[in-house]
């Protein structure tokens, strides 16, 4: 019995997805793109001297601060008051990989959606959640580099922290708040999407299967 029953999963595992299905994926791509051309994540801080704050905005590819950049000049001498690492595109070094990883999954979702079968479909959810959890878990580790490799020389010297990862955080006099910019929704839009898409394809296939070896 056992044997017969993993025969017919693997069966369905190469059983080409229905229709619908595919023009959800391939919709479910516009977002992904997007996410090239709008910034990920802002980050964002306000002080008395600063009331109407500076700004960051991380894409997946370059950084751009408020004021025609004049933000990551202000930005950076503040860090170098507490020995913070200068931060610049060269030192964001972990975004050079986002583009091409970002296009990889458009490119396995366009497969998908033109000519995939459920074993696609389940892969691409799988490398699609790996994915975005690698970027935001490198995210963290840069921010909290930033917090804690200090220079012991700095002319102010503060208690190594982590930077405000998501929400908002006080540091000495300075509020700052790190929330997920437009591009950053658009990833979740797409991984949130394909996620659900692929459990409700599992879901339904189940029943329909259910219903097949039904008894009349």
């Amino acid at each position: 019995m056992k044997p017969l029953m993993i025969e017919k999963f693997y069966a369905y595992l190469d059983t080409p997805i229905r229709m619908q299905v595919r023009f959800a994926l391939a919709a479910l791509i516009v977002p992904l793109l997007l996410s090239f051309i709008t910034p990920m994540w802002r980050i964002s801080m306000y002080a008395p001297q600063y009331p109407k704050g500076l700004y960051l905005d991380i894409y997946s590819y370059k950084l751009e601060a408020g004021n025609e950049g004049q933000h990551l000049q202000e930005i950076n001498t503040l860090n170098h008051y507490i020995g913070m690492k200068h931060l610049d595109r060269a030192e964001m070094s972990d975004l050079d990989w986002l583009p091409f990883g970002f296009g990889i999954l458009a490119l396995l979702a366009m497969r998908a959606a033109a000519i995939g079968t459920t074993r696609s479909l389940i892969d691409l959810t799988v490398i699609n959640l790996y994915v975005c959890s690698f970027a935001f878990a490198r995210f963290i580790y840069k921010l909290y580099l930033y917090g804690h490799e200090l220079a012991p020389d700095a002319p102010v010297k503060v208690e190594p922290f982590t930077p405000a990862i998501f929400g908002t955080k006080q540091i000495a006099n300075f509020t700052t708040h790190s929330y997920p910019a437009s591009g950053g929704f658009f990833i979740l839009a797409y991984a949130a999407g394909v996620t659900l898409l692929t459990v409700w394809y599992l879901y339904s296939g189940r029943v329909r299967a259910l219903r097949q070896t039904r008894p009349a």
